[in-house]
């Protein structure tokens, strides 16, 4: 038997919850009272939430490292996404940890993403340190939630060892924790005290050579590629000649050319780095994530990180609208592909795959609200192209056709049971549990396809009158449960170039809800409105009111439009069909028919019309 040995100045610890739990705003106090920041010292809120689409949305998209220090030894703490569209996150850094805190809301207790992650952790045989939080809510049922968390470790098959989980309860956004709910908090030092004693320190044969799993990726101006991971075994130093050896077993030569390692959010500079500790390397410039570094002498590869199969593919193209060029500064087949394949080494849950159309490809990834993200992070670096309706990926296991399904929980007032169920009923949905807290709101729990969800949830929230919440969680795959339809509405096409007119819109209105307003432009193939009826109508938006000599009694030019609700990315994906497509630009968001001729159409729809 090998002999190992533990590095007790360390400990790698990674913070899962579901999404607005409070992971983040916990880690912000970590860092204060792990005095890290000096005295008066201005700090931002959130600081790990470092992406702009943080900020805006208050969810941690992307896992990110930090440390702190406390009585001497060095927490290593991975800030994860709560959302199960970035799984992918999640499953790279469990790579590198020994343990997890898992952080639940003392009034929602355990959602599907907190199953998720939770799932994965205990997959790893990982020990667990439960924290109720928020226990300062109104609503905070917190021996219930308590219960509730017993429940999901029985029902993940949670082993003995991890079911028997210390439990804090805690007060995140005042940065304190205690042993019970009746003792006195004052600071986070209970937890800090229980990540060093339930967390074990990171272990590895001294006999080993340097050996490192690299579990993400970074990029400086400076030094090139970076390559961030776990010391597994092994000592790492400063212009030492390694290999990386990658999928097929090649080992490419590099030389360490800088090595840091994490304090606090931000990168110190390094000597060398010991078994166990983060580390990010410079100095190696074809690597991805999954990838062992390790030396020349004795090159072995680790076991590479598993990654769940992705369920949604979609579209994505250039933008071949007759605006294409204006106000983006991507607008070539060659810069969408080298940007799609640059997020394939970023993010090891997305998948980009060529097309027998040179200027389109099909991005395979987690989820919608994934997808989203990485239309809009694209958006935002400049690139114009159009995106299709996100589409799930079916299988085919033994001749039968199989379908990924969710794990759906809602919660809702009382008073919207109906109309929640019959919805759901409709997309092929199938009420697991109901459960009435007595407060008023009702806990509705669903097993409903993937393709069920898509588009659902801006309806969701009109039916809920905005105070519904709902999450969901793949929970595997299930026999094709039948079609059923997407969309009950059609849609209003542009038939010219041109302006929108205050005249032609005021017509148009009783046609059904318009996306556009006066004085915005327009093309032939665009949609400017969900007509009220099943079937697509090509109109003239552009059209002036006729002029006459003859003087009119009314005020009839002063037209007074109905407000347009502002397109956004996740409503746009969700309203088209798949003979539509959403062009993105930096500017604008546009709805517009995959072929844009009323001519080129009405000959398509001819010809499916005589092939059925």
């Amino acid at each position: 038997m090998k002999e190992t040995t533990r590095n007790e100045a360390l400990r790698n610890i990674a913070i899962i919850a579901h999404v607005d739990h409070g992971k983040t705003t916990l880690v912000d106090h970590m860092f204060r009272q792990s005095g890290l920041y000096r005295q008066n010292q201005e700090v931002a809120d959130r600081v790990m939430d470092s992406m702009d689409l943080e900020r805006e949305r208050g969810i941690t998209i992307a896992a990110k490292n930090c440390a702190v220090m406390w009585k001497g030894v060095k927490i290593n703490i991975i800030d994860t996404p709560g959302h199960a569209d970035f799984g992918g996150e999640v499953e790279r850094a469990l790579s590198m940890v020994d343990g997890a805190v898992l952080l639940v809301d003392s009034s929602e207790g355990p959602l599907p993403q907190t199953r998720f992650v939770l799932k994965k952790t205990l997959d790893r045989g990982l020990p667990v340190i439960v924290v109720v939080n928020k226990i300062d809510r109104k609503d905070a049922r917190t021996d219930e939630v308590l219960n509730e968390i017993y429940d999901l470790f029985i029902d993940l098959d949670a082993s003995e060892e991890q079911l028997e989980f210390p439990v804090l309860f805690a007060i995140g956004r005042e940065g304190l924790a205690k042993e019970s709910l009746d003792a006195e908090g004052k600071d986070l030092a209970p937890l800090f005290e229980r990540i060093l004693s339930e967390i074990p320190a990171p272990s590895h044969d001294p006999s080993e050579p340097f050996r490192m799993l690299v579990s993400d990726l970074g990029y400086s101006e400076f030094l090139g590629r970076l390559a961030v991971g776990r010391v597994i075994s092994g000592t790492a130093r400063i212009n030492q000649t390694l290999v990386c050896i990658d999928e097929s077993d090649v080992g490419k030569p590099l030389r360490v050319s800088k090595l840091q390692v994490y304090q606090g959010p931000s990168l110190t500079e390094t000597e060398e780095a010991e078994a166990g500790d983060i580390i990010v390397l410079s100095g190696v410039e074809e690597v991805t994530i999954g990838d062992t570094i390790c030396t020349a002498a004795a090159p072995k590869a680790l076991p590479r990180i598993h990654v769940d199969e992705p369920t949604v593919a979609m579209r994505f193209a250039i933008n071949s609208s007759p605006f294409a060029g204006r106000e983006g500064k991507f607008v070539q087949s060659a810069k969408l592909r080298e940007r799609l394949y640059k997020e394939t080494l970023r993010n090891v849950a997305v998948q980009v795959e060529e097309t027998e159309d040179k200027d389109s490809f099909t991005v395979k990834g987690r989820g919608e609200f994934q997808m989203a993200i990485l239309v809009e992070t694209m958006r935002r670096e400049g690139f114009e192209l159009s995106v299709g309706r996100p589409e799930v990926i079916f299988k085919t296991e033994g001749g039968v056709r199989k379908e990924p399904v969710e794990h759906l929980s809602i919660d809702c007032d009382e008073a919207f049971v109906g109309v929640v169920t019959e919805k759901l009923s409709i997309r092929k949905g199938r009420m697991l549990n109901l459960v009435n807290h007595g407060s008023g709101r009702v806990r509705l729990e669903f097993s409903i396809p993937s393709r069920g969800l898509i588009g659902y949830r801006d309806e969701f929230l009109t039916d809920t009158k905005g105070t519904g919440i709902m999450n969901s969680s793949l929970d595997g795959y299930e026999e094709y449960r039948g079609d059923f339809p997407s969309r009950f509405t059609g849609s209003i096409v542009c038939d010219r170039e041109g302006v929108g007119v205050p005249y032609a819109l005021f017509n148009l209105e009783p046609r059904g809800r318009l996306f556009i307003t006066a004085g915005e432009p327009v093309y032939e193939g665009m949609i400017v409105g969900e007509h009220n009826r099943d079937n697509d109508i090509n109109v003239n938006p552009c059209k002036e009111k006729k002029l006459t000599n003859m003087r009119a009694s009314g005020k009839d030019e002063n037209v007074v439009l109905s407000p347009v609700l502002p397109m956004t990315l996740e409503r746009a994906l969700h309203f088209v069909r798949e003979d539509e497509m959403v062009e993105v630009t930096p500017l604008s968001i546009r709805l517009r028919k995959s072929v844009l001729s009323a001519k080129d159409r009405h000959t398509l729809d001819g010809a499916r019309k005589k092939d059925k």
